[in-house]
């Protein structure tokens, strides 16, 4: 029996009317996503239709995902808000903070040991609060989401930018910062801009070399890493009920990377079988008794041009496997023309690991389809030519692999099984490599392959593609090598070539575990201490932000004019900073040390116009906030791109950032912004950024008037006596305003609940 089936049989008894009113007052048939949203705002029964990517909406939300990471932030956030229980299902889960050095058994023993503080801080809060939690080991939140929680119809928000791997299973699931999960599990309305709609029809079936990875590589190539911000991707047609559950998961995970909203697909008899694989027969009827609600009205598919703002078409069965990257997940290279692209690029092109697994490519079925090339080169005594891993998704992934002989296979190649957790994919991996600064070349089966995102190292060349491609790659150690084409020559001389990979969607004798990792919230919490030792280095609770002082901001120095990209890794980086997350001060010795100054070219120098020196940046920072004066952050285009990391939002804020202006914002960390009460703006003119010196003093002008739709003015005051006013825009609401003044959204609801 599924989790929280009365919440679940709630959803949908409620479904039909929302949507037959939703229909009248929009006017016409409704997509999925459009009869998700209109279901579950927050005032009930719709009365009245909302303008796509214009109209502010208050939803509410079914249940609550958090990882440990963003969780301590979100958690410490909760307990500032004097809430005696969470309001809605939510759950905590310990996948971000195990490092990939020696092995599984190796690596989650050294973890539970350094970070048994964080740990035990993170499962007293849950049992106080109500709240589930997946201890280390249990498994990857998405993929234990996607196994326990996730339901057709139903709408979630996590902490996780990933969030949208739930889409697999139809659900509208959105990534956040902790500040909107607090909204949430407090009880109160959760706010979205009205997404615009993005319609991918898939034609066709996929076949051969080709899986469910290769329709999202395609989709980045199509719309970059921008294309789908504001707008939710909503996949239909022959083709997508012809993908497993998980596949469907893989293209919704990933679609993170094109900024949207979030992605999904409509109920169909794969969703139903999943769901009856993984213990929820329950939830499977329901949905089935539902179905109707659950997929697209049928003018839709007739005419989808209609319904969409956007439409694009892709017929499975002439799709190519694609590899995308480096340095950028929207970098899509057919796998024809991949090798070519190698040499002209002057890649490295000898391949040194190959890994797959992560929360985009650890299922049942993606295990399968990459055993059977680890099973070939075993049975046509091939040599596996690069280091290879495995990060399965969850203990009930690993477990039945391992079961079924799949995890054997792979170790007879060499291959090294990592811990259920997010590992490498995160930056979580301890790599041995001779020389960090050698250009080098990896494969990925994971989601994001920005420079450092896996091992630290500038110098690495990172591309992702589906667990098969990486499998193929590691056995010929060549980036040059088409399995489709090439041939390899065997420990015995002779020339053999790799059969198209095979796959199962479900493990034959069903899913088995023996000890998923879950613990149960207690049934009192009142009584439960959460403590927080005022010594620690890794926790410590909030101070509240300070309101907005009324008057306009002048004399800010500028912090740093970020040039490129600038995503929450540049901002606030992972890896070794993650044991910092739940500590606000410590982290914010990372703060923007990955970003290009944009006038010296370099990273982490910036000018301190205190004494003219060039320091790091959250040093320069402390120095400014110490001298009571506040500061300028500028950017370049999509800044924020990637995580849902808030902590790249709180590290200025807690440090005297006072703005942060750019050309344009990636969604969630517009959102982030806001919530902490800072100001996030960008120019009217982009380009005004080439307005902005090195020595600026700047000034803010407008914020007493500040106000819906208004733009603000800033004034550049060059060291030389001139100047130069540009034009501000801003995207805040009337509500979002009232956050900037009390100093942060969390302030608001603490003033309210008091």
């Amino acid at each position: 029996m599924a989790f929280d089936i009365d919440m679940i049989k709630a959803v949908y008894a409620r479904m039909g009317e929302r949507i037959e009113s939703a229909r009248k007052v929009v006017g016409r048939p409704l997509t999925l996503a459009e009869k998700i949203l209109y279901t579950h705002l927050y005032d009930g029964i719709p009365t009245q239709a909302f303008k796509r990517g214009a109209d502010y909406v208050d939803f509410a939300p079914d249940r609550v995902a958090m990882q440990d990471a963003t969780a301590q932030m979100a958690l410490l956030q909760f307990m500032s808000a004097g809430k005696p229980k969470v309001a809605v299902p939510s759950t905590v889960h310990c996948d971000h903070l195990i490092q990939a050095k020696q092995g599984a058994a190796k690596d989650l023993a050294t973890a539970k040991d350094i970070n048994k503080e964080v740990y035990d801080f993170l499962s007293s809060v849950s049992d106080k609060y109500g709240i589930g939690f997946w201890k280390p080991g249990a498994g990857i939140i998405h993929q234990v989401v996607l196994e326990n929680y996730a339901f057709p119809g139903g709408m979630m928000i996590g902490t996780d930018s990933h969030t949208p791997n739930a889409g697999g299973l139809g659900m509208i699931a959105i990534g956040v910062g902790g500040a909107d999960a607090v909204d949430v599990m407090a009880g109160m309305a959760w706010e979205l801009k009205f997404p615009k709609l993005i319609g991918i029809k898939l034609t066709g079936k996929l076949s051969g070399w080709a899986s469910a990875k290769d329709v999202i590589l395609k989709v980045a190539g199509i719309l970059t890493v921008k294309g789908g911000t504001g707008a939710i991707v909503e996949y239909f047609g022959e083709g997508a009920d012809a993908l497993s559950a998980t596949g469907k998961g893989t293209i919704c995970n990933m679609g993170a990377e094109i900024g949207a909203t979030t992605s999904v697909f409509a109920f169909d008899q794969h969703m139903k079988e999943y769901l009856e694989s993984t213990d929820r027969a329950d939830v499977a009827a329901l949905a089935e008794q539902y179905k109707a609600h659950l997929r697209p009205d049928e003018e839709v598919y007739a005419d989808p041009a209609k319904y969409y703002d956007q439409l694009i078409e892709i017929n499975l069965s002439e799709l190519e496997p694609h590899i995308n990257g480096p340095f950028t997940p929207d970098l899509a290279w057919p796998l024809s023309k991949f090798a070519q692209a190698v040499k002209d690029n002057g890649y490295p092109q000898r391949l040194e690991v190959g890994l797959i697994g992560s929360c985009t490519n650890s299922s049942y079925e993606d295990l399968t389809r990459a055993a059977s090339l680890a099973k070939q080169a075993i049975d046509k005594k091939l040599k596996v030519n690069a280091e290879f891993t495995i990060t399965p998704g969850s203990e009930t992934v690993r477990y039945t692999a391992e079961r079924d002989g799949l995890l054997d296979t792979f170790g007879q190649i060499g291959g090294v099984v990592l811990a259920n957790a997010c590992g490498p994919c995160i930056g979580q991996w301890s790599r041995h490599i001779d020389d960090p600064e050698r250009a080098n070349s990896i494969i990925t089966s994971f989601n994001r392959n920005f420079a450092k995102r896996n091992d630290g190292f500038t110098a690495t060349h990172a591309f992702v593609a589906s667990p098969e491609i990486v499998t193929a790659f590691a056995i010929a150690g060549d980036l040059t090598f088409n399995p489709m084409t090439d041939k390899l020559v065997n420990q015995d001389g002779q020339e053999v070539m790799l059969d198209e990979p095979t796959g199962l969607m479900a493990p034959p004798k069903g899913y088995a575990v023996e000890d998923r990792g879950y613990q149960a919230p207690a049934e009192d919490g009142s009584k439960v201490q959460v403590q927080v030792s005022p010594s620690s280095d890794r926790l410590q609770l909030l101070d509240p932000f300070k309101a907005w002082e009324g008057t306009d901001l002048t004399g800010l120095k500028l912090l740093i004019k970020a040039k490129g990209k600038c995503t929450t890794d540049h901002i606030s980086m992972a890896g070794p900073w993650l044991k910092y997350r739940g500590h606000l001060d410590n982290i914010s010795n990372n703060l923007l040390i990955g970003a290009t100054n944009a006038f010296n070219g370099a990273t982490n120098k910036v000018k301190n116009q205190l004494d003219g020196s060039y320091g790091e940046v959250p040093a320069v920072q402390r120095a400014y906030k110490a001298a009571g004066i506040g500061s300028v952050v500028v950017g370049d285009e999509n800044y924020g791109e990637g995580s849902s990391r808030e902590h790249a939002a709180m590290e200025p804020r807690h440090l005297g950032v006072r703005a942060v202006i750019v050309k344009s914002f990636a969604r969630i960390h517009e959102t982030n912004l806001k919530k902490q009460g800072m100001l996030a703006l960008t120019f009217a003119n982009p380009a005004d950024y080439d307005k902005v010196k090195e020595d600026d003093n700047i000034d803010i002008v407008g914020l007493t008037t500040f106000a819906e739709g208004q733009p603000l003015k800033m004034v550049l005051n060059h060291a030389d006596g001139s100047k130069d006013e540009v034009t501000l825009n801003h995207t805040y609401n009337t509500a979002q305003i009232e956050w900037f003044k009390a100093g942060s959204a969390l302030n608001l609801i603490a003033a309210q609940n008091a």
